[in-house]
């Protein structure tokens, strides 16, 4: 579980980023949890963004998707959500 200080760490890194995966219409695929999983095994820490056309609220769609990939929300603004993972060999130094 990330602290609140932890959060606001990962959050400023996240600022000038760009989401990596848009999520529209066809939700959360296999495909999409799959592409996930491996990014955040590279990265740990990513922005997705979810298009007006995706079904789901984008709070369900973020907690679905940190739930199948074992990672945690550290930020819901608009139709953007961030994650983080943890890797074996961590990239990211937390304070």
């Amino acid at each position: 579980m990330l602290s609140g200080k932890q959060k606001r760490y990962l959050r400023g890194l996240m600022t000038t980023d760009k989401a990596i995966f848009q999520i529209g219409k066809d939700a959360l695929s296999d495909t999409l949890i799959e592409q996930v999983d491996h990014a955040l095994k590279a990265r740990e820490l990513i922005k997705i963004k979810c298009l007006k056309t995706a079904p789901e609220d984008i709070q369900e769609t973020a907690f679905d998707l940190a739930m199948n990939t074992k990672s945690e929300v550290v930020q819901i603004i608009g139709h953007t959500f961030i994650l983080y993972r943890r890797s074996s060999e961590p990239k990211i130094i937390l304070p």
